[in-house]
């Protein structure tokens, strides 16, 4: 296991969604010495956290700046692509690509993780993975378990993992990505993926993003009201009430429920207000539209 620095506290916030948390420890690392690439890290680290709190405009700011560290600069696009309208977002990952050319940056590590980010967030999985295939650092790691998971190639997200237990067996990172895979073979290892969330949610506290992994893993299970405690304890307590991912997992368990009186509607009516270039809203208005065209041939008169 590697041994704890001084940003051990602040990387398990952020990992596990406790993202105000995060941002609450990195101040108060601010006021401890640290060696430089500790410091930028920890920079990184709480403008990262702002950005999964929807706070873009502070990243924005921070990014602006030209003597910024490619890091920094990547935040800075990852908020500009967040915070424009979806049709214009491809002009965001030019400026992104741009900077990925740039033979100074290049090379940085971090720019390499956002810029994965972003892409993934464009649906361009080949040049996500291309950024961080190399597996550099734990976190590059992390990502190609996910990417591979996505294009449904366990056989190599299962070659990724062991590589990223190589480096600590017991972070964080591993025992995540460790739920994923479970999660991605289906009901035979659901039971180990809540195992290992509901571990993580009691040592470090429950979170929006770890509740819904619970969720999604006791779905795979067939394991419904069980997932939907989750969701109900994501809404109540973690602001879930308004989260893309809350919503859609509610919308899915309550159907495989049976749920009645207009519940699966009202999740969907607050997707469609504020999630609108959500993938599930993008192809739920597509389907809807399409079966709308095709009802209106078998109108009578």
């Amino acid at each position: 296991m590697a041994e704890p620095d001084e940003l051990y506290t602040l990387r398990a916030q952020y990992w596990l969604g406790h993202y105000t948390l995060a941002l609450d420890e990195g101040r108060s690392a601010a006021r401890r010495p640290m060696p430089p690439h500790l410091k930028s890290e920890r920079e990184e680290l709480m403008l990262r956290s702002q950005l999964a709190l929807g706070q873009y405009d502070k990243v924005l700011s921070e990014g602006a700046s030209s003597d910024k560290s490619p890091a920094v600069q990547a935040l800075a696009v990852h908020a500009s692509y967040l915070s424009t309208a979806p049709e214009a977002r491809g002009a965001v990952v030019d400026n992104l690509k741009v900077l990925l050319a740039n033979p100074a940056s290049a090379s940085n590590t971090s720019l390499q993780l956002t810029a994965c980010h972003i892409f993934l967030a464009a649906n361009l999985l080949r040049e996500a993975l291309q950024c961080v295939h190399m597996g550099l650092t734990m976190e590059h790691l992390a990502m190609c378990v996910q990417i591979y998971i996505k294009i449904d190639r366990l056989d190599l997200a299962r070659e990724s993992l062991n590589l990223l237990k190589q480096a600590d067996e017991d972070s964080i990172l591993a025992q995540l990505t460790s739920a994923y895979i479970a999660i991605g073979q289906g009901s035979s290892r659901s039971d180990d993926a809540v195992h290992i969330l509901a571990g993580l949610s009691e040592q470090y506290g429950p979170s929006l993003m770890l509740l819904n992994c619970m969720a999604v893993a006791n779905m795979v299970g067939a394991k419904y009201e069980a997932a939907e405690g989750n969701l109900k304890e994501a809404m109540t307590e973690f602001g879930g009430e308004n989260d893309a991912d809350t919503l859609v997992n509610l919308v899915v368990c309550s159907q495989h429920l049976g749920r009645k009186g207009g519940e699966v509607e009202k999740y969907l009516s607050v997707l469609k207000m504020g999630c609108g270039d959500h993938p599930f809203v993008q192809g739920l208005v597509q389907v809807e539209g399409a079966f709308e065209r095709e009802a209106n041939k078998y109108m009578t008169a």
